[in-house]
């Protein structure tokens, strides 16, 4: 690790023992004062070109063919997932038939109910649709241009304290995660989230490293601005990053320690501002002129973004199971045909090991088989050179821009990395995108440093050491699938231990090894994870959680709560297709969690049984997660579609799952009424609000089978305690006579058959 004095010209770095180093440091860098070749200034179009003056020529061109590279990994074929997650897909279609609908983030456009996350994604999106057309690919290209954008803002950031080349890095390294090819292809919340996080990170940087107050405190500023409208995009894990933001600018800002902590106070009054304005809107909104709020008992946002979507996330609750089988008496299977079962492993909110489709909370989740290869292919790596980075800059001063970067980045990666370890609510693998950026970053500077560094053989070993694990770790990760590239896996081993041997036992005479060592063992550590990311692009992902990796790996696959295939029910298949229809499933056919739960024993052995003979269904037939009706959004037979297309009333029909609806809502050219919201416990709408609409003449049908959410027919929570599509559903079944379209049971809500 370079260590900068006061002069900032670069030395080695000391040793363990803290004496000095022979001075064989690579001489300093040459002023900016050139063109790139020490001549010519650039005008604009050079600037543009080549970047501003004194950078290398080679630097904006490699950015510009990396964000090349991008665009196309992110927008090619970008449509072959279809609407993805048909529940956002279905607030992005209603947010192009109602202003309202767009601003609030309604589920449906008749503005009964919102999805359960703040807006902000759907804003974006629906803009788009917009000025397009609703389409997938009109929908999904602002995801993906949003990838774009965080590999440049990203760029930007590392470049600026650490140069062209380690932003070029940090850049690549993102691209080539998983998680990210994966939902910077898909249409949840997480795109924008991982953005505005970003974009906060890059004016924090400006802000530590400006001298003048006022400049500084304006970067805060926008930072906060940034932060708050991370928190309208996933509410409270948008605000993750402040502790590490907070803690980088107070040990390296320029300005007087109390002129610190002023520009904090400021920043956070941004952030409340920016992210507070919107819970006020609704907060003064009549109830009764907007729809209600999503994921909440109380009709409000902030419950919400505390309840729901906040601490009962880290602590399970509050409609947060924790897993695929919820803890708690009265857990039930989601989108199951009501077959609730006893309390499961993990206690409350607990589900699967406490942790539910993310794996068992603790330390070595990221590491573990959920979330293993979306995210942790550099984790070692990353820890390694944050803790390296630490102890070589201890002695260099206060506002040393390295070790402010070391903070910055490894404070975001370590704080947000426990929380997601230790969640015992609701967590999903695609949420590691989160990390990604600050793992790229920290992998890059780190290793920057070191290459710097690298004439002492302590140092020089240190970077071996990371290009080693990363090339181990890999070896582990491809292992977990001996059917996808074997060969992958031992390249990937043999490559990166030669590559750091050549390294190691490079010497000043032999710097051409070292150069050869680098590349070797860098470029064969990262095939594994960059192999795995071209796979994930390559396969379609539906369904309410995706993960990544290549179709058909038992290490991967195209998604959970209906997968590809849109088949819906508990999950689909990590190979993308589907559970098989009418509920009755082998145990091939269940998500990969549950099988490990039951093959490990955290699920009670006669509830494994039902769940392997199909005793216990698995909701494909009803739905469930992701499904719409009767098996995808997609599939809803032709003639429903044109009984519901040929309404006029405000909703063309009720059913009791946001996710049917969602299939419903796509299907057709109406809004339909989504009983209970996503997890079905939400009181939206009451018996007597049902009551009234009926009577208005503003619901035509009742649509049965969509016995979506936690807990059976009606949605409920956890044994269908909760929520009012239970009490709605036999309330229609005593007053109104059933019909089947198309092999559907429904109710036609126009004609009482009692009081």
């Amino acid at each position: 690790m370079t260590e900068l004095r006061n002069d900032q010209s670069p030395t080695a770095p000391p040793p363990t023992t803290g004496a000095p180093l022979p001075a064989e440091a690579p001489p300093a860098p040459p002023p900016r004062t050139g063109a790139g070749d020490g001549s010519t200034p650039r005008g604009r179009w050079g600037r543009l070109v080549l970047g501003r003056t004194g950078d290398p020529r080679w630097a904006r061109p490699g950015l510009w063919a990396l964000l090349a590279v991008t665009a196309v990994l992110y927008l090619w074929d970008l449509s072959a997932s279809g609407y993805a997650n048909d529940y956002y897909a279905a607030a992005v279609k209603s947010g192009t038939e109602s202003w309202k609908a767009w601003l609030f983030g309604s589920l449906d456009s008749g503005n009964s109910i919102t999805v359960d996350k703040p807006p902000a994604s759907m804003w974006v999106m629906v803009l788009s649709s917009r000025i397009f057309g609703f389409s997938s690919f009109a929908m999904l290209a602002p995801q993906a241009l949003m990838g774009v954008g965080t590999v440049a803002t990203l760029y930007a950031a590392v470049k600026r304290w650490s140069g062209p080349a380690a932003g070029l890095v940090a850049g690549g390294l993102l691209v080539i995660t998983p998680v990210a090819a994966l939902m910077f292809r898909f249409n949840n919340p997480d795109a924008l989230l991982v953005l505005l996080l970003t974009l906060a990170s890059y004016f924090v940087v400006r802000a530590i490293e400006t001298p003048m107050g006022r400049t500084a405190l304006r970067w805060l500023v926008f930072a906060g601005i940034a932060v708050g409208f991370a928190f309208l995009t996933k509410m409270m894990q948008g605000l993750l990053l402040l502790p590490a933001f907070a803690l980088a600018y107070l040990v390296a800002g320029r300005s007087g320690l109390w002129t610190r902590i002023w520009h904090l106070l400021v920043a956070g009054a941004a952030v409340v501002v920016s992210g507070g304005w919107y819970v006020l809107l609704v907060a003064l909104w009549p109830a009764d002129s907007r729809p209600y709020i999503g994921g909440s008992q109380t009709n409000s946002l902030w419950e919400l973004a505390i309840g729901y979507n906040g601490l009962s996330r880290i602590f399970g609750g509050s409609g947060n199971v924790g897993g695929a089988i919820p803890g708690g008496a009265g857990g039930a299977i989601p989108g199951g045909a009501g077959g609730a079962i006893p309390a499961a492993a993990g206690g409350p909110g607990g589900g699967i090991g406490g942790g539910g489709f993310g794996g068992a909370a603790g330390i070595g989740r990221m590491f573990g088989t959920s979330f293993g290869t979306e995210i942790s292919w550099l984790i070692p790596a990353a820890l390694i050179g944050l803790v390296a980075g630490l102890w070589f800059t201890r002695r260099l001063p206060r506002t040393d821009k390295i070790r402010a970067a070391l903070l910055l980045w490894g404070g975001s990666m370590i704080v947000t990395g426990l929380v997601f370890s230790f969640m015992e609510g609701t967590i999903h693998p695609y949420y590691a995108i989160a990390l990604a950026p600050s793992i790229a970053a920290l992998v890059a500077i780190s290793g920057r440093e070191l290459w710097r560094g690298r004439q002492n053989m302590v140092v020089r070993a240190v970077l071996a050491v990371m290009i080693a694990v990363t090339g181990a770790w890999s070896f582990v990760l491809l292992g977990r699938d001996a059917t996808w590239l074997p060969w992958l896996r031992w390249v990937v081993l043999i490559g990166s231990i030669v590559g750091a041997g050549l390294l190691v036992l490079s010497v000043a005479r032999l710097r051409r090894l070292a150069v050869i060592g680098l590349l070797v063992g860098s470029l064969t550590a990262l095939s594994g994870t960059a192999a795995f990311t071209v796979a994930t692009a390559a396969t379609p992902h539906t369904g309410a959680i995706p993960t990544s990796g290549p179709s058909g790996s038992a290490i991967g696959g195209a998604g959970g709560f209906g997968g590809a295939g849109g088949a819906g029910g508990f999950g689909g298949r990590r190979d993308g297709s589907s559970a098989a229809a009418g509920g009755t499933t082998a145990q091939g056919a269940l998500p990969d969690d549950l099988v490990e739960a039951m093959e490990s024993g955290q699920i009670p052995a006669g509830i494994a049984e039902m769940l392997e003979s199909g005793e216990l269904p698995n909701g494909a037939a009803a739905g469930g997660f992701g499904g719409g009706p009767a098996g995808g959004a997609t599939t809803a037979n032709s003639e429903l579609v044109a009984l519901l297309n040929a309404t006029t009333t405000r909703w063309s029909a009720a059913v009791t799952s946001a996710q049917a609806a969602a299939g419903y809502i796509l299907a057709t050219n109406t809004a339909v009424m989504g009983i209970g919201g996503f997890t079905g416990s939400d009181p939206s709408p009451t018996l007597a609000q049902f009551q009234a609409y009926v009577a208005a003449g503003e619901i035509s049908y009742f649509i049965t089978g969509g016995a979506g959410g936690f807990g059976g027919p009606g949605g409920g929570g956890p044994g269908g305690s909760t929520g009012s599509g239970s009490e709605i559903q036999a309330w229609v079944e005593a007053n109104f006579t059933a019909t089947t379209v198309g092999g559907t049971t429904v109710y036609d809500l126009t004609s009482s058959t009692g009081s």
